[in-house]
């Protein structure tokens, strides 16, 4: 489609410049929401700058984790890319770090990424799209490709999963921005959130159609596994709450 965007003579990555509009629209979200609850916007702002050191960080790591197998071809083959799940859990696990260490409340931070997140993820993933990556299966209706980054995606009719994931992820903000607005569901629209979104990205990986670049294990990806893993993490996690709230009561 559209990998790069010309602006004043210069040529900018477009998915770049749309996780950048996404950043920067879940950020004022984000802060907006966080001064309603009475937080100082200085302390959103931190939590939120340090999660992004933890998302590029961790998005690499996983990255490289996924394409140790083609060291072949250079480091910065292995290592120059991004994975969701990677940069997901790197900056979530850098906030709460910080929110530990600062003596932060988890509430209202945990509730209000869990509505920022897919916000970002939404309108990033539109770059998706426009780049050419992380594109589909082969379809009788969809797009083709002619300047993919991924020179064999290029030429075949696929379908649009990122649009489909787009509009998910901005479905799952609107229902849990709905919860956060009305207060249900107090600090437990992050893991609402989690839960969503594996169940979510399990079904889209068998749209993908690039299996070739994200690890595939016993016919399931990469991502594939952390959503089963994630799923099963959050079961036993709300079986503990839920034996533990039953025993406050007794």
């Amino acid at each position: 489609m559209y990998p790069l965007i010309h602006i004043a003579g210069k040529e900018i990555p477009t998915y770049a410049l749309m996780a950048l509009i996404g950043a920067l629209v879940a950020g004022m979200f984000a802060e907006h929401q966080a001064v309603k609850r009475g937080v100082h916007p200085f302390y959103i702002i931190e939590v939120m700058l340090y999660s992004v050191i933890g998302v590029v960080i961790g998005g690499h790591l996983l990255y490289g984790l996924v394409n140790l197998r083609h060291l072949d071809q250079g480091l910065a083959y292995v290592w120059g890319g991004q994975v969701f799940y990677g940069g997901l859990f790197g900056g979530l696990l850098t906030g709460a770090l910080v929110i530990k260490k600062k003596k932060y409340p988890r509430y209202p931070y945990y509730d209000i990424a869990a509505c920022a997140i897919p916000l970002f993820h939404g309108i990033a993933r539109i770059g998706c799209f426009l780049t050419g990556c992380c594109y589909g299966i082969p379809s009788a209706v969809g797009f083709v490709y002619t300047e993919s980054a991924v020179p064999y995606a290029n030429g075949v009719v696929r379908f649009p999963v990122q649009l489909l994931e787009s509009a998910l992820n901005l479905a799952l903000f609107g229902v849990l921005y709905g919860l956060l607005h009305r207060g249900k569901g107090k600090d437990h629209l992050l893991s609402l959130y989690l839960g969503s979104y594996a169940l979510l990205r399990f079904g889209l990986e068998f749209l993908r159609g690039d299996d070739v670049l994200r690890g595939i294990w016993w016919g399931l990806s990469t991502s594939q596994w952390v959503s089963i893993s994630v799923a099963l993490a959050l079961l036993v996690y709300f079986i503990v709450w839920r034996v533990r709230a039953q025993s406050g009561k007794s």
